[in-house]
């Protein structure tokens, strides 16, 4: 998921501000996290708010919201470069066939070069039989 609009962070917010008032409490943030099926311990949620707080009301305003949901991709754009770096073993920048047969023969798959290469045609964008960062990206979204 692409977080990038303000329309986008408002209707994320509508969704954790449970109560209406325009600000997410550290229940309403437990609580969210809860029905969207991740676990947030109520004190982790107290030093969330409590960390992005520029009020110091206690509640997330839009902004400090805006600001937790881009800590959050943040987050996911580094594992997103880690994983992609376990694929690029030859460390050319690019998920090659030869990469690719390596990575999955690790995980325990056998598939052949020409497999790969058919694999890596699925996702390969711009055709050049390379995955770039970009591609995985988009692969992985």
């Amino acid at each position: 998921m692409e977080i990038n609009s303000s329309a986008h962070y408002g209707r994320v917010l509508s969704y954790f501000d449970e109560d209406g008032d325009g600000k997410i409490s550290p229940s309403e943030l437990r609580n969210r996290v809860g029905l969207m099926g991740g676990e947030l311990l109520l004190g982790e949620a107290e030093m969330a708010v409590e960390s992005l707080d520029s009020d110091g009301d206690g509640l997330l305003c839009a902004g400090d919201f805006e600001r937790l949901l881009e800590v959050g991709e943040e987050e996911k754009l580094k594992d997103l470069k880690e994983a992609f770096a376990l694929y690029d073993c030859e460390g050319c920048g690019f998920i090659t066939p030869k990469s690719l047969k390596k990575m999955l023969r690790k995980l325990g798959e056998r598939k052949s070069t020409a497999e790969c290469k058919l694999m890596i045609g699925v996702f390969d964008l711009n055709g050049d039989g390379l995955i770039s960062f970009e591609e995985f990206q988009k692969m992985m979204a």
